[in-house]
């Protein structure tokens, strides 16, 4: 059954085995979808706010896929001509393998990756993520370097996928707002930065000197580098790097790597907006 509410396509969906919603199915099975989803050139987004950040930065949107009860929400911020597929919470989940509480799914195709130089060019401050595979992770971390103005991020060969699902949620859509690229050779990467100026820090629990006292000068290139959690950074890139830590208290030798993120971007970056007194908060 096809209607037109605003002038958007409204298909009710009634089978699971519908083959409009085959972008949508076993959404849960890791594997799978971090194999075909980037060969297929399509991301899930997850949540109205998602979704409409998606639109907003130019991602393509290939369908959405909406409970009843959110229809009359997303419809408005979905591009006409784009299909919306409506079904039942129960059908949802069968699709997709969990209850999709947030109500709303869309199928957005990927664009082109950058270059590294592309990505850099004129950034002053980027982070630089070594094999960090948490989707969770990856999401947060996008949502403080966005938040805490971070100009750019780059990703090692076995980074995870930042658009994979869960990583776009947790981000609440973050990552589309800050440029990234992947690199091809690492770490030869970090010789290649600091040929273009970048100093290269690399945040590590057992590093003498602190990241305040690394004393950055204003307008000064630099790389933050953030590892893995339980093996942290490699000694390949801690070789090219001048380590640096976050001072901790009570026997705690490390952070969870978004967390230690927020603090390390707070620091590390270079404050392009002024905080904003009074009641309202500054971050």
């Amino acid at each position: 059954m096809t209607a037109r509410l605003d002038g958007e396509q409204i298909e009710r969906i009634v089978s699971v085995d519908d083959p409009r919603i085959a972008d949508y199915r076993r959404l849960t099975d890791v594997s799978l979808r971090l194999r075909t989803e980037p060969a297929n050139g399509l991301f899930i987004a997850e949540s109205a706010l998602v979704i409409e950040r998606a639109v907003q930065a130019g991602y393509p949107l290939r369908s959405v896929l909406v409970g009843e009860p959110l229809l009359h929400t997303i419809a408005p911020h979905v591009p006409t001509g784009t299909p919306i597929y409506v079904g039942s919470a129960e059908l949802l989940r069968q699709v997709t393998g969990f209850n999709v509480h947030r109500g709303a799914l869309a199928a957005v195709a990927r664009k082109p990756l950058p270059s590294v130089d592309d990505v850099v060019a004129g950034a002053t401050r980027i982070a630089i993520l070594e094999d960090i595979n948490t989707h969770t992770n990856v999401g947060a971390i996008f949502r403080c370097v966005a938040a805490l103005g971070i100009d750019a991020v780059l990703l090692t060969p076995s980074c995870t996928d930042p658009l994979y699902r869960r990583s776009v949620r947790v981000s609440m859509g973050a990552v589309f707002a800050v440029p990234y690229a992947r690199v091809e050779t690492w770490p030869e990467t970090l010789e290649a930065l600091r040929d273009k100026g970048f100093r290269i820090l690399a945040l590590t629990p057992g590093a003498d000197r602190t990241l305040e006292e690394a004393r950055l000068a204003p307008g000064e290139r630099a790389a933050l580098l953030l590892g893995a959690e339980g093996p942290g950074l490699s000694e390949a890139a801690l070789a090219h790097a001048e380590p640096v830590r976050i001072p901790m208290n009570a026997g705690i030798d490390s952070l969870n790597v978004a967390a230690a993120a927020a603090i390390a971007c707070y620091v590390f970056a270079e404050r392009k907006v002024p905080a904003v007194s009074g009641s309202q908060p500054a971050l």
